[in-house]
């Protein structure tokens, strides 16, 4: 199958970075003062880059790829293949997971009573832990008020939304006594630094934390949250934790900007 993949003229291009921080995907770099591509899988060939272009040297051209077996981090991964554009944020997984088996009361030897009860108040205290840990509405970092009361000495969590689809506890580790905003910005038109600059210098913020799955367009919302903390003029602490597609932390770092 083929699909598009950017081109750059070097004779053309200027360095200017422009192109870089448009791309999402983390695909583009400036290496000895011009733009590169540095992986053709990094590609999602959707253009963000082009329009910032001031010179007209980026272009697009077909290439032929194939289906691929991704790199398993996991042994719980059990299949990865490339799918429609070849973005790697788009590439099909499954996983191997145990199956959850009921508990049957009624079927259970008398001897085995007491060890069923154990059973049952695990599993009990298990589903009592699966509560909402959810502060505030909306989420969505593109319908939230820059100025909303609940900002005020808030701990944010700023999450791509597949985060707590990925990691079973997402509820009870990372939103619990935080404000909540997720995005995505692959799928979202523009970036989110603007309105995060705005929310950090009118608002009374104690910390950030930022999760991001391990794809590069999720790049997008961890360069959007420094550039804000960057614009801002205060001193924020912030951590980044990264999520595997297959639902584990790989990495946290905690930093002051």
């Amino acid at each position: 199958m083929s699909r598009k993949i950017i081109q750059i003229d070097e004779e053309k291009c200027i360095g200017c970075g422009l192109c870089a921080n448009a791309c999402q995907q983390s695909a583009l770099k400036i290496i000895d003062g011009k733009a590169k591509l540095i992986s053709n899988d990094y590609c999602d060939g959707l253009g963000k880059c082009m329009p910032k272009c001031p010179v007209d040297a980026i272009s697009f051209s077909d290439i032929d790829v194939t289906f691929k077996e991704g790199n398993n981090r996991n042994s719980k991964e059990t299949h990865t293949e490339t799918a429609g554009c070849d973005c790697p944020s788009s590439n099909i997984k499954t996983f191997d997971r145990p199956n959850m088996q009921p508990i049957n009361l009624a079927h259970s030897p008398a001897h085995d009573i007491s060890a069923t009860t154990l059973e049952v108040s695990e599993t009990v205290s298990t589903v009592s832990k699966a509560q909402t840990n959810l502060n505030q509405w909306p989420v969505q970092l593109k319908l939230v008020s820059e100025n909303a009361s609940y900002f005020d000495n808030a701990k944010l969590l700023i999450s791509a939304d597949c985060a707590a689809y990925a990691y079973g506890n997402f509820h009870n580790e990372f939103m619990k006594n935080k404000i909540t905003l997720i995005g995505c910005p692959k799928l979202d038109e523009g970036d989110y630094a603007e309105k995060l600059s705005v929310i950090f210098e009118t608002n009374n913020i104690e910390s950030v934390t930022i999760v991001r799955m391990d794809v590069p367009c999720c790049k997008g919302i961890e360069n959007s949250v420094k550039t804000a903390l960057k614009n801002c003029s205060k001193m924020i602490q912030w951590q980044l934790v990264t999520i595997s597609t297959d639902g584990n932390i790989l990495g946290e770092r905690s930093l002051t900007l």
